[in-house]
């Protein structure tokens, strides 16, 4: 009788266990994905990476929800079309509020600069300057996520890239509409590793396999020449590459995603002092930079939030940033071409 009992028991684990399995994928919301938390070294003290990532340190998150891939432009068309928002680059420029970003008595810049726009990138004729970023940054009147290269450009054909010209406050409007929320830098940076803890890119230790990209970045002779080996020259669909460790697409390249964390240069230095470990921080309190570090962009004492993962414009010799380490900060009004997001959801442990 005990033998039948076992059995018994036996096949009716075997019949719950796909109802089971069911259910338990059905709790996962749409194009989403449950990431299951815990703990991971943050950061990196490699050769390569830069002041602000360092000291690499034992961080801990509990389980939560992420988005497959970036938020598209058909997902964030669908937002606007029912809500009628209008993004940071569609909105004339305030100069009061610029003036707050720039250094002390920056004249102010005529009536054409400060209509309403974004940054694109232009390539450039040559070789230049990679410490002066302003020879492939172009102010551009009228661009925007409908108009991603200014005006007479549009996303026709691109419904499935990523939106770009997103600024942080877009990005939470977004979120906020619908239900979710934008990822802490510690949920982002666990959530790209897919299980790989230390490894320097989302797919591992190698950008390539089987000589292959495995991400969309720049190749060739950044900013003026792109071979375009990886296959694309701009944004690329979401899921164009394979997904890393939890399924996730684009968490390395195509473009940078915008979280929650005010950005600080020395956080990690700043935690370091603690000696301890920290369960799902949520960054510091205001905003600094490292002098002399060249992955700082921003004028010092301006707020600045947490961009990750790097862009179709990234290149080794200037910037590596889709290295899950890689970590910069963005003053949260600034929309560029290459700047999108991805959205979290709290999870039950």
């Amino acid at each position: 009788m005990g033998h039948f009992s076992d059995a018994l028991k036996a096949l009716s684990l075997l019949f719950f266990l796909p109802v089971l399995a069911f259910a338990d994928e059905a709790s996962v919301p749409p194009g989403m994905v449950k990431i299951p938390g815990g703990e991971f070294t943050m950061g990196s003290d490699a050769p390569y990476a830069f002041a602000n990532e360092k000291p690499a340190h034992r961080v801990s998150v509990t389980p939560f929800f992420l988005d497959i891939h970036p938020v598209t432009n058909a997902e964030f068309a669908k937002f606007v079309d029912v809500t009628g928002y209008k993004t940071v680059a569609e909105r004339a420029v305030d100069w009061e509020e610029i003036k707050k970003q720039v250094p002390s008595g920056t004249p102010k810049p005529s009536e054409e600069v400060l209509q309403a726009g974004s940054l694109v990138f232009k390539s450039t004729n040559g070789p230049v300057d990679l410490r002066d970023i302003s020879n492939w940054w172009r102010w551009t009147p009228g661009a925007n996520w409908r108009h991603p290269e200014g005006p007479g450009s549009s996303i026709n054909g691109r419904e499935n890239h990523p939106v770009v010209h997103i600024a942080w406050e877009d990005a939470v409007a977004f979120s906020t509409w619908v239900g979710k929320r934008l990822p802490t830098e510690a949920e982002w940076e666990f959530a790209a590793r897919g299980g790989l803890d230390g490894a320097r890119y989302a797919c591992g230790d190698s950008e390539k396999k089987d000589g292959q990209f495995m991400l969309n970045r720049w190749t060739g002779k950044f900013p003026y020449h792109n071979d375009l080996k990886d296959g694309f020259c701009g944004t690329s669909p979401v899921g164009a590459f394979p997904g890393n460790g939890y399924g996730l697409f684009d968490m390395g390249g195509n473009v940078w995603n915008w979280c929650s964390d005010i950005y600080s240069g020395d956080a990690f230095k700043e935690r370091a002092k603690e000696g301890c470990l920290f369960t799902d921080p949520k960054g510091p309190l205001e905003s600094r930079t490292i002098p002399g570090d060249p992955s700082e962009r921003s004028v010092p004492g301006t707020l600045q939030r947490v961009i990750k993962g790097g862009s179709f414009l990234c290149h080794p010799d200037y910037c590596e940033s889709y290295r899950l380490s890689a970590r910069r900060g963005s003053p949260p009004d600034t929309a560029t071409s290459h700047t999108g997001f991805r959205c979290a959801m709290d999870a039950a442990n």
